[in-house]
């Protein structure tokens, strides 16, 4: 079970959609201290918060960020993109690029911060994944949100050891800038953010963070055909 009174946080993807109500909420419940980590960092009006550019797909800019973070007790993994289309026609080349910041940089992350959890009694670890995590759709996002999800299972097992907390988080559409073309029902990213660290305080594995990602969950039992037709989607 984590607290988040007197945390120290690092959060990625900081600047906006999740990434900002991740910051201010954890303040909100006593954290000491918020890393606000972005590729472009935005200034912010708190002193509690700490601006720092940070690429999650750059080794030499993890590992500066890294050096000037040793007192982190809480490691949020919220950055992510984003590229519309088919999985088939996306370029090779793009799918790698959303593979680095979607998977192989918040793993990345977790290397590199294990040991300062470690330092700390444990910390914890939230990792952002999406219901697409559990249902799969047309294009390369939610192929990758479902490779980081079994990232997270197989992280959680290895930290278990050393005290850490990890957290997955699954979440359905959110109002949050990556989504703002999509004419869908949307959540509240409060709420979202609200009930994921309610489940981190809590000591919980997993946070269903809304109604949608509690219903793709439940259908994980259901026969492959089943869970598609309900999209409206026949799987040859």
């Amino acid at each position: 079970m984590t607290t988040l009174t007197n945390a120290v946080v690092l959060v990625t993807g900081a600047n906006g959609g999740l990434g900002v109500h991740f910051v201010e909420q954890a303040l909100a419940r006593g954290a000491a201290k918020v890393y606000a980590t972005a590729r472009t960092p935005r200034t912010w009006d708190d002193a509690r918060v700490v601006p720092l550019r940070l690429d999650v797909t750059d080794p030499a800019s993890i590992a500066y960020v890294l050096a000037q973070t040793g007192d982190t007790t809480v490691l949020i993994n919220n950055a992510g993109i984003e590229k519309f289309g088919t999985l088939l026609a996306t370029s090779p080349e793009d799918v790698r690029a959303i593979y680095e910041t979607n998977v192989f940089g918040p793993i990345a992350l977790v290397q590199a911060y294990a040991p300062v959890l470690a330092g700390h009694g444990g910390g914890a670890i939230i990792n952002v994944h999406s219901a697409l995590s559990f249902f799969s759709i047309p294009g390369v996002y939610s192929s990758t949100k479902s490779a980081f999800w079994g990232a997270t299972n197989s992280l959680r097992v290895e930290l278990a050891s050393q005290g850490t907390q990890v957290l997955g988080a699954h979440l359905g559409y959110t109002d949050t800038p990556m989504i703002q073309a999509l004419d869908v029902p949307k959540g509240d990213p409060r709420d979202v953010v609200n009930n994921i660290y309610t489940d981190l305080e809590a000591g919980a594995h997993e946070s269903l963070a809304d109604e949608i990602a509690r219903g793709a969950h439940a259908s994980l039992s259901a026969p492959i055909h089943e869970r598609y037709a309900a999209q409206g989607i026949t799987a040859a």
